[in-house]
């Protein structure tokens, strides 16, 4: 009769109940075992609302309880340890990873350990520890509800079992028996809930069956935060939104930002646009080759590499032995270190850093100073080509280039990549590269150039020259190289490229060249190696990246220092080759109004050539004023050294004296015989200031073949009908 009593009836009726009784070693017992009794149910406790109910009314009244919700959002705040441990452990666990294969490969000694990361490292991986242990805990503790086991019985039990079990628990713990509250609270919510769920025949088939009570259950979903994020009464309400808005509006907004204000900085290699205003600002048309690494360490990029305070001990002592490379005036050395020393810091450490490269000084640079100098060779491709860009952009009324920065830069590129000093590229004897070819073979080094120039070897074409046999008698007996290291020789050797350049102007579907026409570049670029391959990475052991082999086709008056147009090629995609082939002489083919089959022969052979190692270059320019035009067209490699290629393109611009569809004004004049004439003497008298030592011999002993064959091909037929050109052109 008391379980209908209200909550405070029951509680003075147990305050009464507690003084009356006679028997208090009894209770005494009783407070014991109800203790031991709660601390061991606690290990029962539900991991959500399992209440076994009888009856629709009572499942209704059951989920919709408030003291059910705060079980279930208990249950799912639960879960936010959770899933912070996993965003944490995502990022986390591979960074250690690479942290301990870095250290490993490096062989870190323990006294690096104790930097501002690994702290913070150490820091991160112990509150993942102590958030484990906590999950750990929370899961001891929360255990699904077992009504056999709170009653002390087996599952599948009788109900004669069930009935004794629960009477002798009741006297226990009812609280007409025990006045403690936590005995109370253990017979509410555990004994009577047990013994209605097993007494039920419905409720004990569907536990039996299922495991709950209530019969089959659906997939509970929950949310991963915080209990008092999930109470949305009163402030918590307006702590939620707040979160929402910042993680589904704020947090995205400012992604964006981030990532256009970055990008914004950048073009599209990768380069950010100061650094391009500084290259331009700084190229000049006079700057040597030596002067070039002054404007390239003027980039933003390197502008942004940390300077330390540690860093100043190492500074010093490269600076010591790369001292000859630096152009310092010797005769003023003080002033000149002094001059150095007080650039920007950045500078400074660049020109160091690019110095240790050149000179094979890099191992001897500290952990520190390591990293930068691996930014800075990771860097210097793109930034070297962009430079080079900024040489070659149009720059002169005409739309020219200027060709001496030009070469520089592609030669402080194959110093870099084969880590070469500078000063080796000093003109010795007959060769305009020096000794830097030499140096870029493997074992090769100041000393062993010298003794094999003792035997006339001074060159690297007289070291190409020779056969296999000779250089292997030559580095065995002179050099003293093993058998191993001549055959390292041998194997950079074949597979250092050979290139071959064969250019022609023409004016497409037109016979000469005349003023303003639109001239035609046709350029095939054929390479060839030793080993056979055609697409390859270059040898470079010194530099610790990926490095794809580059060429500049440049097309330049060296008497001028201008360039007139240039294109990168690379031969290591030729799928991307054979369509910008197959593309361009059908075009070109199609603009002459040749037939499908012509078209047809014309691309079948290019895609051969291609596959056997060629690159077809087509650039367009307008044609100068009238006169005689000698050029030289470049094929520079940007890795390796020594393996450029150049090649004399003469050819003559007559006198405008036909309406051509390019807007182009007839003018009157004389003929085209009397042009030719004219031009022949002209160039009679001015063919020395002109000759190119890369023309072939039999242009430079007739020069009335050249008159008539500025293209590389006969225009007899247009001397022969000159007036009758210009006789068509005033019809």
């Amino acid at each position: 009769k008391y379980h209908i009593l209200p909550i405070q009836s029951q509680n003075i009726y147990q305050t009464i109940h507690g003084y009356v009784t006679a028997n208090t070693r009894q209770r005494t017992q009783n407070y014991s075992s109800s203790e031991r009794a709660i601390k061991q149910a606690r290990l029962h406790r539900p991991l959500r609302s399992t209440i076994p109910v009888l009856s629709r009314r009572r499942v209704l009244e059951a989920t919709t309880s408030p003291k059910n919700k705060m079980a279930a959002s208990a249950e799912t705040s639960a879960l936010f340890p959770i899933f912070i441990l996993t965003l944490m452990a995502l990022p986390l666990v591979p960074y250690t990873m690479f942290k301990l294969c870095r250290a490993a490969s490096k062989e870190t000694k323990i006294s690096n350990f104790s930097t501002y990361s690994n702290l913070t490292l150490v820091l991160l991986w112990l509150v993942m520890a102590v958030l484990v242990y906590y999950i750990k805990h929370i899961s001891q503790e929360i255990q699904v509800f077992e009504p056999f086991s709170i009653l002390g019985l087996e599952p599948g039990a009788a109900d004669a079992d069930i009935k004794k079990a629960y009477r002798r628990l009741s006297i226990q713990y009812h609280p007409d028996k025990n006045p403690d509250p936590e005995a109370n609270k253990y017979f509410v919510e555990f004994i009577a809930k047990a013994y209605e769920a097993l007494t039920d025949p419905v409720a004990r088939e569907n536990y039996e069956k299922y495991g709950h009570p209530d019969g089959r259950q659906g997939i509970q979903m929950g949310i991963a935060l915080p209990q008092f994020l999930l109470n949305i009464d009163g402030t918590s309400g307006g702590i939620l939104l707040l979160g929402i808005i910042g993680v589904c509006i704020i947090l995205p907004l400012m992604m964006a930002v981030i990532y256009l204000s970055r990008s914004s900085k950048y073009t599209g290699n990768y380069v950010m646009h100061q650094t391009l205003s500084a290259y331009y600002y700084f190229m000049k048309p006079s700057l040597a080759p030596s002067k070039i690494m002054d404007v390239f360490i003027k980039a933003a990029e390197y502008m942004e590499i940390p300077v330390r305070r540690s860093d100043a001990e190492p500074l010093q002592k490269l600076f010591l032995s790369v001292r000859s490379e630096l152009s310092l005036d010797l005769k003023n050395i003080k002033q000149e270190q002094a001059k150095f020393w007080k650039q920007h810091p950045a500078l400074v450490k660049t020109e160091l850093l690019i110095q240790a490269q050149l000179t094979r000084e890099a191992g001897a640079l500290p952990p520190a100073l390591q990293a930068d100098f691996r930014r800075m060779l990771q860097l210097a491709p793109r930034l070297l080509e962009e430079l080079m860009k900024m040489a070659i952009i149009p720059r002169t009324s005409q739309g020219h280039g200027w060709l001496r920065p030009a070469i520089g830069v592609v030669e402080l590129s194959q110093c870099i990549i084969q880590a070469v000093p500078l000063s080796a590229r000093k003109p010795i004897g007959g060769s305009t590269e020096g000794i830097a070819p030499l140096l870029q073979l493997p074992h090769f080094s100041e000393t062993v150039v010298k003794k094999i120039a003792r035997k006339k070897v001074r060159t690297f074409e007289d070291l190409i020259d020779m056969t296999q046999e000779e250089r292997t008698e030559l580095l065995t007996q002179v050099g003293g190289f093993s058998d191993d290291e001549t055959n390292d020789v041998e194997l950079v050797l074949n597979m250092m490229p050979s290139i071959t350049v064969d250019a022609i102007c023409e004016t497409e579907g037109e016979e000469g060249i005349q003023e303003g026409d639109i001239v035609t570049l046709h350029a095939w670029i054929t390479l060839q190696r030793g080993n056979g391959l055609i697409g390859a990475l270059p040898h470079a052991p010194y530099y610790p990246f990926h490095k794809e082999e580059g060429f500049w086709l440049v097309l330049a008056d060296p008497v001028s220092n201008e360039v007139w147009l240039s294109q990168k090629v690379t031969f290591i995609d030729e799928a991307a080759a054979l369509t910008a082939v197959s593309k361009a002489i059908q075009e070109s083919k199609e603009g002459s109004g040749a037939s499908t089959k012509e078209i047809n022969q014309a691309v079948k052979e290019a895609v051969e050539k291609v596959r056997k190692g060629s690159r077809l270059v087509m650039a367009k320019f307008q044609a100068p004023a009238e006169g005689n035009y000698n050029l030289t067209c470049y094929c520079l490699c940007d890795s390796w050294i020594g393996c450029d290629k150049k090649s004399g393109l003469k050819f003559k611009v007559f006198k405008r004296i036909r309406a051509g569809t390019r807007g182009a004004v007839v003018e009157e004049g004389p003929s085209v015989e009397d042009g030719i004439d004219e031009e022949e003497e002209e160039e009679e008298e001015v063919q020395d200031d002109y000759e190119s030592e890369y023309s072939e011999d039999e242009e430079e002993n007739d020069p009335k073949k050249n008159a008539e064959a500025p293209n590389g091909v006969a225009h007899e037929k247009e001397r022969n009908s000159g007036s009758e050109h210009s006789d068509s052109d005033e019809d």
